[in-house]
């Protein structure tokens, strides 16, 4: 990769810092007389409040996929990338925070430019002024829980003249409440449908997943995950809520699919339509659990049930994953399966000494193809908010998924061979 990328510029308007009561915007244009120009020695520190991250390699080295970060308050931000090189052809990703995907391989021609803009929901683990989320150990170096907005510039040939960050305050919010199939995973080769629908949105649409590895709906509640969530929702927002693959492993008294996790699920509803939030439920995700005949086995006992039960009580709008992702399996098989989870041999990544064989946690293929079946699920309930999906969704039918073959995704330079939480 031979793209120049020392044209980022960073305009300071104010203070970086996040105690600020409100955000500020920063702007990154190289026309911009104000701008103060990044160079490749400019590290992020925090002293400065923004400069090129994940790396501690100074000056950073030109023609290669980068981190860049700017402190900033909690809240939704509309960011615009400038992609492109006056230098050469461009073949450019943006990913933001957790490895959410933002931008999907945007081509540029040498000298062209295009600007794209989309929306980053920036969190910290604060509620009010005495309260804060329980994270788990693994997530506290998570990039969704730290003081910045960090973005990605990756891609066959990254190319970024320059990027602008502003508040977003009039957006509508689709809050993500669910476990590891929901997540942003931060490390190859995991992901989740969560960090991959954001691609399929314009900038008047914000994803905050507040999902983890391990949650089961009981888990998600006492962590003060969706108390966060209910501090900063506004009426108008969307309350996502997928749980089921670890509630049903709960053997404690009064748990079960039609006791302890209804009684959850209710509490959703109610924090929710309390807030003028709309709620919606999401079945669970199929296990990669085959029979003799090559069909899918109910693995979640009466979970899935549950959850539409419940629905169906309180007038709640459902998206079938449980169906969906049932067809999506069959349809691709026994083996033909694997590559849409972390089935990889030993050594297909740096440092992986064992093979990868996990029949629950997807892969960047298979999370992107489940997001897909999101978008179809909201775009077949008729939610208000779908004429913001991008023109170029075309459908999606799981009998008919996207080639295996023809998907490619652009690695993040960090793996881990340890599981997520949760089955």
């Amino acid at each position: 990769m031979q793209i120049i990328h020392y044209k980022i510029f960073i305009t300071l308007l104010a203070s970086l810092f996040t105690f600020l009561a409100e955000a500020q915007t920063y702007s990154f244009d190289g026309a911009d007389k104000a701008a103060t120009q990044v160079k490749p020695t400019d590290l992020y520190h925090t002293s400065t409040g923004y400069g090129y991250d994940m790396t501690t390699l100074a000056p950073v080295e030109v023609g290669k996929p980068f981190f860049f970060s700017v402190n900033v308050p909690d809240g939704n931000y509309r960011v615009t990338v400038t992609l492109g090189s006056k230098k050469q052809a461009g073949n450019t990703t943006v990913r933001a925070e957790s490895r959410r995907l933002m931008v999907e391989h945007c081509v540029t021609k040498k000298g062209e430019r295009k600007q794209v803009s989309f929306i980053v929901n920036k969190r910290n683990t604060l509620i009010g002024q005495n309260d804060r989320v329980r994270i788990k150990d693994r997530e506290k170096t998570k990039l969704n829980w730290d003081d910045k907005l960090t973005i990605e510039i990756n891609g066959d040939a990254p190319a970024c003249s320059a990027l602008k960050i502003e508040p977003a305050n009039d957006v509508t919010t689709l809050w993500l409440c669910g476990n590891s199939t929901v997540v942003d995973q931060d490390y190859e080769p995991w992901a989740s449908w969560g960090q991959m629908i954001p691609r399929w949105f314009d900038d008047q649409i914000a994803i905050a997943n507040y999902a983890e590895s391990g949650e089961s709906a009981s888990s998600f509640i006492a962590a003060n995950r969706l108390k966060k969530i209910m501090s900063l929702a506004k009426r108008g927002d969307y309350l996502f809520v997928e749980f089921g693959h670890n509630d049903q492993k709960q053997k404690t008294p009064g748990s079960g699919a039609y006791y302890n996790f209804a009684t959850n699920l209710k509490q959703f509803i109610d924090e929710a339509k309390a807030k003028g939030v709309t709620p919606i439920f999401v079945t669970p995700t199929q296990r990669r659990t085959f029979d003799a005949n090559g069909k899918i086995t109910e693995s979640h006992g009466d979970y899935p049930d549950a959850m539409r039960w419940v629905a169906k009580r309180e007038g709640v709008q459902v998206i079938e994953l449980h169906d969906m992702t049932r067809t999506f399996f069959e349809t691709l098989g026994v083996e033909g399966s694997k590559k849409a989870l972390v089935h990889y041999d030993a050594n297909s990544f740096p440092g992986q000494t064992t093979a990868l064989a996990d029949n629950t946690h997807f892969n960047p293929y298979g999370a992107y193809e489940v997001a897909k079946m999101m978008v179809e699920g909201m775009k077949e309930l008729q939610l208000p908010f779908v004429h913001h999906i991008k023109d170029d969704f075309n459908g999606f039918d799981a009998a008919r998924p996207d080639d295996f073959n023809t998907f490619h995704w652009n690695h993040s330079p960090f793996f881990e061979a340890l599981k997520p939480d949760g089955n």
